[in-house]
């Protein structure tokens, strides 16, 4: 197991040759430069809306835009998807980007010409709304711009460091701005940012797709309510689903409760909203980083449970002693656990939920993610109303701790009932070039989903022009690999073949046979490609695997390898 630190040397080599990949495309620079602009000022623009409604109309003014952006987001985001696979993806960016420079600037000049509150509040939730096709359009528009399994991985990893990044970038520009300015400059310098984004994303020029057939809309209806469906008739998930939208709420009466902090409370006026959230920010990228740490971890159950308390407690301590260092530290350790809570909590939810329905339960999740991100917010004044600012802070985080106890017996069940990777899947996995550069949950992720085969002396495992639909690694026993009849090498406990059919998109190039009693583990195409493509040490390694088998030759010109 690395240590934090050589993991995180580790993540910023990958960054870099990220980023060095993405660049060397046009497509795919456009794409992820819109994408960062785009996301910064989104956070930004968070921020801003925040202060100008508690400048309006008070903590209930600042729930109730939360309130309204994320529950209308959480409404149509089922069906953002399906306008990017009906028409060009491009131009649903374009249309994204562009509505949100009209919205955004409408809402500036509201602000610079004193207009009534709610007409601000109105364009603000319209360029919410306006915003949820742009993640969807981006991520599908990326393989088809992407010219090798290289390129797709590096532009996926790119858009993850944008918009962790972001995440305290943009709170953090927001305070800059507010220190000198207002959240109508904010809001301006915000449709600015979107203004470039669509002038990167003219730029582009993807293929053309045949169009997509109309869906009816019954259809429609039924297939984003299917994840509910699948939700409620699993106790376990019920529990999870719960556990996760109570720690979602805890954050949406946090962005109120920071507003309220640094405004009356701290006295670090509008721009210590926008440090404050860099705060929470800062502690997501490290917690994401340390939560590479449960790779093998069978009981995710207390890595749960210390996500909860590192989010739920620091609020309490923050209610009791709440001074400016404090409030950095705490709301830091908050991000950090929110971070160790997230991925341990998914985790379960993979582990826990049968592959064929896993789509649509994520899709649950990100539904209720908005959903209890703008419930949070609108409860967060009734709260400091009964409780004042630091009741409610200690009321909020000991609800959290206070639910996860209630259900932590429950929680301990799905845990010990779930699929968890063994270290031997784990340590082969590790073994393989191709896997090796592969993030802790990645590994753990892969090796949950091999399937085990058992085979006697003789039998073929892949045959010289066969269609490729599995990658193999070799835990016990030998191999004959042959091509064009003839006889390549001999495969032993740790070699690993199939990757040529499955990047390449080709038929076997050779044909592999048990020489003695063998046990292989067998990864399926769309679980290999998935885990290679996004990461882009692990694509490189791939390909210098590829590079090193295709370099031999047999003396008939057959190109030789293990399929």
């Amino acid at each position: 197991m690395l240590s934090p630190v050589q993991q995180l040397r580790r993540r910023i080599s990958h960054s870099g040759a990220a980023f060095r990949a993405v660049f060397a495309n046009p497509g795919l620079r456009n794409l992820e430069l819109a994408w960062a602009l785009a996301i910064l000022g989104q956070w930004a623009f968070v921020v801003a809306v925040s202060i100008y409604a508690f400048g309006a109309g008070g903590a209930q003014a600042v729930g109730l835009i939360i309130l309204l952006r994320f529950g209308l987001a959480a409404l149509t985001a089922p069906f953002a998807g399906l306008i990017a696979d009906r028409y060009r993806r491009e131009s649903v960016l374009l249309a994204s980007a562009l509505g949100r420079v009209v919205l955004l600037s409408a809402a500036a000049a509201g602000v610079f010409l004193d207009a009534q509150p709610v007409v601000v509040y109105a364009l603000a939730v319209a360029a919410a709304i306006a915003a949820t096709p742009f993640r969807s359009a981006q991520a599908a528009l990326t393989p088809t711009l992407a010219r090798t399994p290289d390129e797709l991985t590096a532009a996926n990893a790119v858009a993850s460091t944008f918009e962790s990044i972001a995440t305290f970038a943009g709170p953090a520009l927001a305070g800059l701005l507010l220190t000198v300015a207002g959240s109508g400059v904010v809001f301006a310098v915000t449709a600015g940012m979107l203004a470039v984004s669509a002038l990167v994303l003219l730029r582009i020029h993807a293929p053309r797709t045949t169009p997509k057939g109309e869906v009816e809309a019954s259809t429609l209806l039924h297939e984003a309510l299917a994840g509910f469906r699948v939700v409620g008739r699993e106790p376990a998930l019920r529990v999870l689903m719960t556990l996760l939208a109570a720690q979602t709420f805890l954050f949406g009466t946090l962005q109120v409760y920071i507003v309220v902090l640094s405004v009356d409370t701290l006295d670090l006026g509008d721009a210590g909203v926008g440090y404050l959230n860099s705060a929470i920010g800062i502690g997501c990228v490290i917690g994401a980083i340390l939560a590479m740490g449960l790779t093998g971890v069978s009981r995710l159950s207390i890595a749960f449970v210390t996500g909860v308390l590192l989010v739920g407690v620091p609020l309490v301590v923050l209610g009791l002693w709440t001074e400016t260092a404090s409030a950095v530290i705490l709301l830091g350790v908050a991000g950090l656990g929110n971070s160790l809570l997230d991925v341990s909590g998914l985790t379960l939810v993979q582990r826990a939920v049968p592959e064929e329905v896993l789509a649509r339960v994520f899709g649950v999740i990100q539904m209720l993610f908005y959903a209890a991100l703008g419930i949070g917010a609108i409860l967060a004044p009734t709260l400091m109303d009964w409780l004042d600012v630091d009741g409610a802070l200690i009321a909020t985080g000991l609800f959290l701790v206070v639910l996860t106890a209630l259900l932590a017996t429950q929680l301990v069940r799905i845990d010990a009932a779930a699929k968890a990777a063994e270290m031997d899947e784990l340590n082969l996995l590790g073994r393989a070039p191709i896997f090796a550069p592969l993030p802790g949950a990645t590994l753990e992720h892969l090796a949950a989903r091999l399937v085990p085969l058992r085979l006697d002396a003789g039998e073929v495992v892949v045959r010289e022009g066969d269609a490729g639909d599995r990658f193999y690694l070799v835990a016990e026993g030998e191999l004959e690999v042959t091509a064009g009849g003839q006889q390549i090498s001999v495969l032993s406990a740790g070699d690993a073949f199939g990757e040529i059919a499955l990047l390449r998109d080709v038929s076997r190039t050779a044909t592999v046979t048990a020489r003695t009693p063998t046990v292989l583990y067998a990864l399926d195409r769309e679980e290999f490609l998935a885990a290679v493509t996004g990461h882009p040490a692990s694509a490189q390694a791939a390909e210098a695997v590829i590079g090193a088998r295709l370099s031999t030759f047999s003396p008939a010109g057959v190109k030789v390898t293990a399929s």
